[in-house]
């Protein structure tokens, strides 16, 4: 069951017969089998072929009236493939960026969760003791250290006592994702690896987050210090695609796009620097994600 709640508090209650085939997917040993070829990159790439051809246009009316999605938000054209679709732009006005300087703002439509991560100065409640002395934190039922997802033990160490925003999208959201803030971004560092789908049924059975495919980046931040964005790739999702940038950015200013599937996008934030919305927060805490957009508010500067 997966619960989401919007910024009015009101919370969904959602088990799809997607949930449901997921979880039996990865909760029994066939399913698992069956998963094997499934999630290597090879699959994917056949499955972004199939979707950019001009015949896979023919789903996108389908899938339109399935998952109830507001076109107007989009611009009005015809797609050539359903890639072409998936990847479709906003129109302008369609989303708000808030321009606060000390808000941190949602660099994409997804359903958020926030995580403390263990091993700062200040010991977090209810994390245990091998968690506060470790740069690691919980999603649910598993346990990841900071630096499996990097690659790096230094690079984790920073971020030790900060935030972990998990940002989820759905085959439905908006796939194209901004700079959450203004500053001197990186050059990106991709790291290789399978296309888990990023359901929770997954994570609950799997660390798909240091298996999954992922490219990251730093953002010296005028506000938040030096945040990190890592991009997720999914079941079907063969493609990260980045804008090549390095150097200065705008609040709100397009990173990048994912192919076809669900993804995550994830930031981390040092210790002291950005304090989570109190709703998002009490949320997470409870095992809801709270339903955010592109350009919207979900942090202050600070704690």
């Amino acid at each position: 069951m997966n619960r989401t709640a919007d910024r009015n508090g009101n919370v969904k209650e959602t088990h799809s017969v997607q949930d449901r085939f997921l979880e039996w997917m990865y909760g029994h040993t066939a399913g698992r089998i069956l998963l094997r070829p499934l999630v290597c990159p090879v699959f994917s790439r056949l499955g972004g072929w199939i979707l950019s051809t001009g015949l896979s246009a023919l789903f996108v009316k389908p899938f339109i009236r399935f998952s109830g999605i507001d076109m107007s938000d989009y611009e009005k054209r015809r797609y050539a493939s359903y890639n072409d679709f998936f990847t479709r732009r906003l129109v302008p006005g369609a989303r708000s960026i808030d321009r606060t300087p000390e808000h941190l703002i949602s660099p994409c439509d997804s359903r958020l969760s926030v995580y403390r991560i263990g091993g700062g100065k200040d010991k977090a409640e209810g994390k245990s003791g091998e968690d506060r002395e470790r740069c690691a934190v919980k999603i649910k039922y598993t346990r990841y250290s900071v630096a499996s997802l990097l690659k790096s033990r230094e690079l984790a160490a920073e971020y030790a006592g900060g935030y972990l925003w998990v940002f989820r999208l759905c085959v439905d959201d908006y796939h194209r994702y901004c700079y959450a803030d203004s500053g001197y971004v990186s050059p990106g560092r991709r790291i290789p690896g399978v296309f888990h789908t990023v359901n929770p049924a997954a994570n609950d059975v799997y660390p798909i987050y240091k298996e999954n495919t992922r490219e990251y980046s730093f953002l010296e931040s005028e506000q938040f210090g030096k945040i990190l964005q890592m991009e997720v790739g999914a079941l079907l999702v063969g493609k990260i695609e980045n804008e090549p940038h390095s150097g200065p950015v705008r609040r709100g200013q397009e990173k990048g796009h994912f192919a076809f599937g669900g993804s995550t996008i994830i930031l981390m934030t040092k210790e002291g620097m950005v304090c989570p919305d109190r709703d998002i927060l009490e949320n997470s805490e409870k095992g809801i994600e709270t339903r955010v957009l592109l350009g919207e508010k979900v942090g202050s500067a600070g704690w």
